[in-house]
């Protein structure tokens, strides 16, 4: 496939169908589309205004509005504006430039695939023998047509096309239909057993016209030479070219655009009675397609037959069970017979990883120790309860915690100062010290080291400047839970 522009550009007549306002240009395309129809080509403002006025989403239209979507609609090229200058009486008219307006040839191939898009639910799909015999008719004259004038050849080649068409489309969407369907409103429908075997009929009448008739023209097809093919496509050719379209005068014929199409169509053709090398032809496909219908629609059929002989069944054990517990003579000897009939009532069965008292296979349920299982409902957005706890007031505790922790930090504090000699503190000249005065002597070494200015504060705001020892001189220092190698550090500390 050839990527060009006119693949990749963007199709802007279609615009209309997701604007704002689609509300309003759809109808109004629909009565451009509708008048077209009856071969009222032109029209004007005013016949959209008073078409529209008053109806539902244009209660408070006006003639400018309907000129302002007349003018967006322009723009989308959906309509083609043309100035009307013969009813032009002034200068000032002609000035004003009053148009009438046609739908493009674009916006009419758009309304008719919206209308057929609409009208889909609508149109049923049936399949259509008598199609397949035209075709095997018009291929048997394949040889003799090609020695016609190119206008026959061409009228010949429209025809067959145009029924391989509708065959293809009308088989695929009858089978296309028959799998939307459900199968549980089928089985439901009190109509299916009645028209099952028409349908089942109608559907084997179709594969037998399609095999009697498929299987001659695959052997048509396979002996048409490649050259009554050449012969054929280049009639047609020559008849396309010589049709003459009006709205295309200055264009050029694309003509190997349109050899490949031609040959594109007939290789399609071929293909589809006879198949090729890498994929089996579609009449087979049909025919097992079909085939799978008739098997369903009969197996659906008996479903439903076998659904109503149990039905009945069930009945006549009812009554039979319901004379049983009407010969009883006693509500004792009824509940043994329900617990025959019914088993036990509202029973379950519980697995899991339980322990048990014994290993033993023997042991009677009775015997074993019973058990409690929590059951939580399975269902969306459940949640265990939550037991509520009371606030309880705790304020004299957390005053006696407070006083605690500050009594503690201040014997750390006083601890602290009693190794100040001086305004310093020589860790080399320390005695053996407690560990928590280690941390805090730790501490403000690592904070101040950190620091540029090598300084750091204590907590009562004094200054601490931490001083390296001379030539890298390194000591013991001692504590109660072990001794700590480290360098000779001196910390000066400010004065109160």
């Amino acid at each position: 496939m050839e990527i060009n522009e006119q693949i990749t550009k963007q199709i802007t007549e279609t615009a209309y169908l997701t604007k704002e306002n689609t509300k309003r240009y759809r109808p109004i395309l629909r009565f451009f589309f509708e008048e077209n129809e009856k071969m009222n080509y032109f029209l004007y403002k005013e016949d959209i205004y008073e078409e529209f006025v008053g109806k539902e989403h244009f209660e408070n239209y006006t003639l400018e509005q309907a000129e302002s979507d007349l003018a967006s609609l322009v723009e989308w090229k959906n309509l083609i504006p043309i100035q009307d200058t013969e009813r032009a009486y002034s200068v000032e008219e002609f000035k004003h430039k009053k148009y009438r307006y046609q739908l493009s040839e674009y916006s009419i191939e758009i309304e008719r695939l919206i209308l057929r898009l609409e009208n889909l639910h609508i149109e049923g799909s049936s399949l259509e023998p008598t199609l397949i015999e035209r075709m095997k008719e018009q291929i048997e004259k394949a040889e003799i047509i090609a020695g016609k004038p190119s206008q026959e050849v061409y009228g010949w080649w429209e025809e067959l096309n145009e029924n391989f068409k509708r065959l293809n489309e009308k088989y695929k969407d009858y089978i296309r239909s028959f799998y939307n369907i459900k199968m549980e409103e089928v089985a439901q429908s009190t109509q299916f057993i009645v028209r099952k075997s028409d349908l089942v009929r109608y559907l084997k009448q179709f594969i037998k016209i399609l095999q009697d008739n498929s299987y001659q023209i695959e052997e048509k097809l396979s002996h048409i030479s490649s050259q009554i093919e050449q012969i054929i496509l280049d009639k047609v050719l020559e008849e396309q070219r010589r049709t003459i379209r009006i709205d295309a005068l200055e264009e050029e014929f694309p003509k190997e655009q349109m050899r490949q199409r031609n040959r594109g169509k007939w290789d399609n053709l071929k293909r589809w009675f006879i198949g090729s090398a890498n994929r089996q032809s579609e009449v087979v496909a049909i025919n097992e397609k079909t085939s799978e219908i008739i098997r369903k629609i009969t197996r659906i059929a008996n479903q439903i037959a076998e659904s109503k002989g149990n039905i009945s069944s069930r009945k006549a054990e009812y009554k039979k069970i319901a004379e049983m517990f009407c010969a009883t003579s006693s509500l004792e000897e009824a509940h043994k017979l329900s617990s025959l009939v019914f088993g036990m009532v509202n029973t379950r069965h519980t697995k899991g990883n339980f322990v048990r008292q014994t290993d033993s296979i023997n042991s009677n349920m009775l015997e074993e120790e019973p058990f409690e299982i929590e059951i939580k409902p399975r269902i969306r957005g459940y949640k265990d309860k939550v037991e509520r706890v009371l606030i309880q007031d705790k304020t004299e505790a957390k005053k006696k915690r407070i006083e605690e922790y500050m009594k503690q930090r201040e014997q750390e504090r006083q601890e602290f100062e009693q190794y100040i000699q001086n305004g310093k503190i020589e860790i080399g000249n320390l005695p053996k010290i407690k560990s928590n005065v280690r941390k805090m002597i730790l501490k403000l070494i690592g904070r101040a080291n950190q620091s540029e200015m090598k300084e750091t504060k204590t907590e009562d705001g004094r200054i601490v400047k931490l001083v390296y020892p001379e030539d890298k001189k390194r000591c013991t220092l001692h504590c109660d839970d072990g001794d700590l190698e480290m360098p000779a550090f001196i910390l000066e500390i400010e004065e109160k």
